[in-house]
């Protein structure tokens, strides 16, 4: 009884734990990258070395593991393949990195949890999201994305006082600090924040496509590798055209921490959190993924500020705060939603149970050589009743 009762734990936590373990993975990316984009790595060649090392490491297993249960490839799917691989891969990521450029992995984080608000606006539009106005967990849904924008907002105009964090001034870290002084004196927030916010917008609607395509394609493994293939080859046609052709020192490769991050990134942010990104939105939908961005946040900050010697001050605290307070009203209002599914149901099968209270077995004789009772269910509170037939042929 026990082992059963741990097994049932364990399967409800599972949703739980790949999100919280893909949100990891996501922090450890925002530091390690905006890292190696400060040691000089081209962003865009960066999206295309990036899903590339994803292609190689999960193609093997989709080929093995899915070879027997994957669908026919069709047109349809195929479409919406390409535009998956132009909505994240390449577009995302490339606005993603720039706006990390002109800002901070901290600001990048926290900027990044406008993505469960417009997740919710498109799954509303897109009807994988119930939404009913009368209602107040409805109705905290829509204040909490709106809240969750002006947060966003917030954390992007005001600045307010720095935050002196006693380990950004340890012996030893004044050569870290410096660079990092220099490399924020070439911040453009608002114009990162604009491309932060229009990727998140590109994000979300990657997540939202990915749903719908799971439904005609549901292997997440191929779709994983499918999308990482497409987007390596549409980055890498929009990193030739945008750098002009190949240039040697923009795609050149060493074994440094440029590498560590290439690889890092493809395998745990592209490979593997696509593939438990499609898992999970299985049972919990787009809406869910999403919702645990501020974890993220948090761990980016404390990391940033140890790592790269990174700046806060109290209007981005502030901000980043607010942002957290309207996601969180989104998801109380999605818990309930979960909590209101399941009495819907049960109120459906009450009325069933009960008309089938209403029904009591008449016997029946059927005609032929031999009579034969037979029953058939009647409902008694009706005022004709069937007539008996009794004959022999």
């Amino acid at each position: 009884m026990e082992a059963k009762k741990l097994g049932d734990t364990l399967t409800r936590a599972k949703p739980f734990l790949a999100v919280i373990f893909i949100q990891f993975g996501f922090a450890g990316m925002t530091v390690i990258t905006k890292f190696a984009l400060d040691k000089g790595m081209d962003q865009h060649v960066f999206v295309v070395y990036r899903h590339l090392v994803a292609t190689l490491v999960i193609a093997p297993f989709a080929l093995v593991f899915e070879r027997k249960r994957r669908p026919k490839m069709t047109i349809s799917i195929f479409i919406k393949i390409a535009i998956l691989g132009l909505l994240e891969p390449v577009i995302d990521q490339n606005l993603y990195y720039t706006g990390m450029k002109l800002t901070s992995a901290t600001f990048t984080s926290a900027m990044c949890n406008v993505l469960p608000a417009f997740a919710f606006i498109l799954a509303w539009i897109f009807r994988l999201e119930k939404v009913k106005l009368k209602k107040i967990h409805s109705q905290a849904k829509i204040v909490g994305t709106i809240v969750t924008v002006g947060g966003a907002m917030l954390m992007t105009l005001v600045k307010g006082a720095v935050i002196n964090l006693p380990w950004a001034h340890q012996s030893g870290a004044s050569s870290s600090a410096a660079a990092a002084a220099a490399s924020s004196a070439k911040q453009d927030p608002i114009k990162g924040a604009i491309m932060i916010m229009s990727g998140c917008f590109c994000w979300a609607s990657f997540v939202i496509l990915q749903a719908i395509t799971l439904k005609a394609y549901p292997v997440e493994l191929s779709l994983t590798a499918l999308i990482c293939l497409m987007g390596c080859l549409e980055g890498a046609v929009f990193a030739v055209a945008f750098e002009g052709g190949f240039r040697g020192s923009s795609w050149a490769i060493h074994f440094d921490a440029i590498l560590v991050s290439i690889v890092y990134s493809g395998i745990i942010c592209s490979g593997v959190q696509y593939y438990l990104q499609g898992v999970v939105m299985k049972s919990r939908g787009p809406v869910f993924i999403t919702a645990f961005n501020p974890l993220s946040m948090v761990i980016v900050a404390i990391l940033g500020s140890f790592i790269l010697h990174e700046i806060l001050t109290v209007g981005r605290i502030i901000g980043a705060l607010v942002i957290v307070t309207g996601l969180y009203m989104v998801l109380w209002g999605k818990s309930k939603d979960e909590i209101e599914s399941p009495s819907d149901n049960g109120g459906s099968s009450h009325k069933v149970a009960s008309a089938e209270t209403d029904l009591e077995a008449i016997p029946v004789s059927m005609p032929g050589s031999i009579e034969v009772a037979s029953y058939v269910a009647v409902d008694v509170t009706s005022k004709v009743k069937p007539a008996a037939h009794h004959g022999a042929v």
